[in-house]
């Protein structure tokens, strides 16, 4: 147990009396400025620190410009999030909410709900796009002492959330206000150290834009295959037979929906179909409980990500996630996840997929289950990749996922038996390693992504003692 005081002069933030905001700034800083370590106040180098457009902005799923939620924001990268989010605005109300813009470099933080997720906007791969007020966008001036790389990976490391998460105010939903993310502070090491977290943060954001590209090309190579045609709107009215619906034992709108079946017809058209549960073995996560996570600021090195629904980004794991299961705990599991097993979301956010990376070592909860090909699959010449990017195809996994999906209360589900219906085509072996060849240098691509973002905020702790 640490013991110090503080003169009531220097109480700070409203007189928040919050132990460790103080040992923070009392013991901390001190022990920092001792060794030669500054600090530069955030607002004091900044062109402009502003949350996004305040009144609501009609929002569709399809257009021109993206328009984020804060969710989007996640550790040094802008999570696309199709399935849940209606993710675009129209050019008219882009132009006429000048608040909503940003531009490129902007460092993007979350302030609203989850606290403290950070990236820097890139039209690159985002895109043009609008934020609304759960992101504050952050201007840093020309010529600073540190860049919008390292500001990132400040906020990312353990002392940088420590900070963060003691200037956060709210009971129910969290808030980081625009005042006290002004005064956040910035501690400035040594040039060079800088200067490498900055090249480690830009080729991690390179490796990110090259993995997504990657999964587009074999997106593309796939869906040339077939017929597919991309619709915004689901038709309102059209009849199905209770037959149909009978034997088949579903008995909601969206099984006999004309645009899912259109989707399955054109798939079938063109090549034989098969079974998902005739080539995979499928097990559900597990939920270990709450007693049993560990946040971030506490975590051991080894401990591994407890990935939720909500921590596939981009087609992989957030290695930043809100929790993680102790490794001897993780032990004590029945069940282990590997290298390409290919995760598929069950309930609350269906039908995001993704494949895990080399360096990935996780508890997934009861939300996801994982598929690996049996030996049925591997004699058709199937692949992990070729599984995960199929089920990665709207017209094949989600509108298959969603065409079976039921709402108990409020929280839709997809059962494991409904997720085996699921009909995955029998391409030709050529097809198949061409794309199984680009998913896997997408991944190694992502999982360099991920040491080096490791790497710089592990490089940010030690230089400021963070224990």
């Amino acid at each position: 147990m640490n013991s110090f005081h503080v003169k009531s002069t220097n109480l700070r933030f409203g007189y928040r009396l919050i132990p460790k905001f103080y040992f923070y700034n009392e013991i901390v800083k001190k022990k920092h400025f001792k060794s030669g370590i500054n600090y530069l106040v955030l607002e004091n180098e900044c062109e402009k620190i502003s949350d996004g457009e305040h009144s609501h902005i009609p929002r569709k799923k399809l257009g021109e410009i993206r328009y984020l939620y804060g969710r989007n924001i996640k550790e040094s990268v802008i999570n696309y999030d199709p399935i849940s989010d209606d993710s675009f605005i129209s050019k008219k109300n882009y132009d006429s909410f000048g608040r909503c813009h940003i531009k490129q470099n902007d460092v993007l933080i979350s302030i609203l709900g989850t606290v403290g997720k950070s990236a820097i906007y890139k039209k690159e791969y985002v895109g043009l796009a609008g934020i609304p007020r759960h992101i504050a966008n952050i201007r840093l001036k020309k010529n600073i002492s540190f860049t919008g790389e390292y500001l990132i990976s400040y906020f990312r490391s353990k002392i940088g959330k420590w900070q963060i998460y003691n200037l956060t105010t709210g009971n129910i939903q969290q808030l980081l206000s625009l005042k006290n993310l002004k005064k956040i502070e910035i501690p400035i090491l040594n040039k060079k150290i800088i200067e490498l977290i900055t090249k480690n943060e830009k080729k991690a954001l390179n490796c990110e834009v090259e993995s997504l590209k990657l999964l587009e090309q074999a997106v593309k190579i796939i869906i040339s295959n077939f017929n597919f045609k991309d619709s915004n709107e689901d038709e309102l009215s059209f009849d199905s037979k209770i037959s149909f619906m009978h034997s088949n034992d579903i008995w909601t709108p969206k099984f006999s929906s004309p645009i899912f079946l259109k989707s399955l017809k054109d798939l079938k058209k063109k090549f034989k179909t098969i079974n998902l549960g005739k080539i995979i073995d499928i097990t559900k996560g597990i939920e270990p409980g709450s007693d049993f996570y560990v946040d971030y600021l506490n975590k051991k090195k080894n401990d591994l990500t407890f990935v939720r629904t909500s921590d596939i980004i981009n087609y992989s794991i957030d290695t930043f996630s809100d929790y993680f299961i102790d490794e001897e705990y993780s032990k004590t599991l029945n069940i282990k996840f590997n290298h390409k097993d290919v995760l598929f979301t069950k309930d609350g956010k269906i039908g995001c997929v993704s494949m895990l990376s080399k360096h990935d070592k996780v508890v997934c909860s009861s939300g996801i289950v994982k598929l690996s090909l049996n030996k049925n699959g591997k004699d058709l010449n199937f692949t992990q990749e070729y599984l995960f990017l199929m089920l990665m195809i709207k017209q094949i996994g989600l509108h298959s996922a969603l065409r079976r999906t039921v709402t108990a209360s409020t929280i839709p589900h997809l059962r494991e038996e409904r997720i085996e219906e699921i009909e995955i085509p029998i391409m030709d072996k050529k097809t198949i390693d061409k794309v199984s060849k680009l998913v896997e240098e997408a991944f190694k691509l992502k999982d360099k992504r991920n040491i080096l973002i490791n790497e710089s905020s592990e490089i940010i702790d030690r230089e400021l003692n963070y224990e």
